[in-house]
């Protein structure tokens, strides 16, 4: 991995946290340090800062439980006074999924742009959490005994007609939206999602080395997802890497139970470790 080892330290201390404890944007910042470790992250964790102070001072307070300011609030600072936006044009772009990048440019994925107004939220002590909605990242805010739904990319609040055609544009119209599609995710998991950004592109592009680094920092802040050691087996595997591929397959059989994927995992080890006699 090409992370210096200063980010990985701190990758593998995220990767160690109580997921509730991980402070999501500057954890999304560190990521976005694996590819430019030359640059420094104090001016972005101060732009974080910025967001915050514009959206207190234009709450002034009587948001707490008032979701209507709360959204209002976010989307005149976020979008309206610092220029942030959504462009389908961005989706091919690595950098697009690059919070420093996104911060530069004021235009990224739609989870890059909801880790900005997640963090903004949650610094006024608001109720944020990011929604894993199909072709969309969504933020949910709760408070005084409501929900709503605001999809950043989109610029502003989800309204219901709005979110269910964007589903079923996605899932097909013979699926219907459920409670579950509006279930929290966890911070390490809106992390993950942005990583599967860069990786799934960079794998369209058959770029596996660089593909093997983005899953090298996925299993470093979630070493407990049996899922993401197997990825990254196969593909060091694909790569003849095969001493670390063993490595990561081991780890993956350690971590998940009793499976038709494990049956395969071990038939792949068992092939790789005659590979290596």
């Amino acid at each position: 991995m090409k992370a210096p080892l200063n980010i990985r330290a701190r990758l593998i201390e995220i990767g160690n946290a109580e997921d509730d404890t991980i402070d999501l944007g500057d954890a999304a910042l560190t990521l976005a340090a694996v590819d430019r470790p030359g640059v420094s992250l104090d001016p972005y964790r101060r732009h974080f800062e910025q967001l915050a102070a514009g959206v207190r001072d234009y709450a002034q307070g009587g948001a707490a439980d008032n979701l209507d300011l709360q959204i209002e609030a976010l989307v005149q600072v976020i979008i309206r006074r610092y220029g942030y936006f959504g462009s389908d044009a961005v989706f091919e772009d690595l950098d697009a999924a690059n919070l420093m990048r996104v911060i530069d440019h004021r235009c990224g994925l739609p989870v890059a742009i909801g880790i900005l107004f997640i963090a903004t939220a949650r610094a006024q002590g608001w109720q944020a959490t990011g929604l894993d909605f199909p072709g969309r990242f969504l933020i949910r805010l709760d408070g005084g005994g409501e929900r709503k739904i605001i999809d950043p990319f989109g610029g502003g609040e989800g309204d219901a007609p709005a979110l269910r055609a964007m589903f079923k544009a996605t899932a097909g119209n013979h699926v219907e939206l459920t409670p579950g599609h509006f279930e929290g995710m966890g911070n390490r998991d809106i992390l993950l999602r942005l990583q599967n950004n860069i990786k799934a592109r960079l794998l369209q592009r058959d770029r596996f080395d660089d593909a093997v680094e983005v899953l090298e920092t996925m299993v470093l802040i979630a070493p407990a997802r049996a899922d993401l050691w197997r990825e990254v087996g196969i593909l060091r595997a694909r790569l003849d890497h095969i001493e670390s591929a063993v490595q990561a397959l081991e780890e993956h059989l350690r971590l998940t139970g009793a499976d038709e994927t494990r049956y395969k995992t071990s038939m792949l080890l068992q092939e790789l470790r005659t590979r290596l006699n």
